[in-house]
């Protein structure tokens, strides 16, 4: 039995507790290895976060601007040019213009700074896929759920304590 199958599901109490202790632990986990990730690869945290930014949106469709990472990462104007200039003079990150209006920037991952990703954390998203692949569609459908509840309340909390 796996340290995840061995829970007592008895008491919904503790099993909160447990969960919220474990979405910590999977935070630090994570934070942990993308602070080791930006290290080796001579990065600035922030700049790994910028990075993450980035990929999500491009993932998305919808790349960032420069102000729009700003905003993502919590940056300043020339904190986010900063980091942007430094991702890009490392094959991170290019700046393209594909707007009528040219003086709007959008910003890709650049291929030298995807390679770099992919052979670091390929091997983490295989591992990933094989624990996913051992949940059944309907649990992973609440596990998303409950997550994007639960990054929702951070993301509401962190609103709410930047205006007090």
């Amino acid at each position: 039995m796996s340290r995840v199958d061995s829970v007592d599901l008895t008491s919904g109490r503790d099993l909160r507790d447990e969960l919220v202790q474990l979405m910590h632990r999977y935070g630090m986990a994570s934070q942990q290895l993308g602070a080791y990730f930006a290290q080796k690869h001579g990065l600035h945290p922030t700049d790994l976060q910028a990075l993450i930014a980035v990929f999500q949106a491009e993932r998305a469709g919808d790349p960032l601007t420069p102000g729009r990472l700003g905003e993502a990462v919590g940056l300043s104007s020339g904190a986010a040019t900063a980091a942007i200039d430094r991702l890009e003079r490392g094959g991170h990150l290019r700046r393209t213009r594909e707007s009528p209006d040219r003086r709007v920037v959008h910003l890709r991952y650049g291929e030298p700074g995807m390679a770099v990703a992919v052979g670091f954390f390929g091997p983490l998203g295989v591992r990933s896929h094989a624990v996913m692949d051992r949940f059944s569609r309907p649990e992973l459908t609440a596990i998303r759920r409950f997550l994007l509840a639960m990054t929702e309340v951070l993301t509401d909390h962190h609103e709410e304590m930047k205006r007090v």
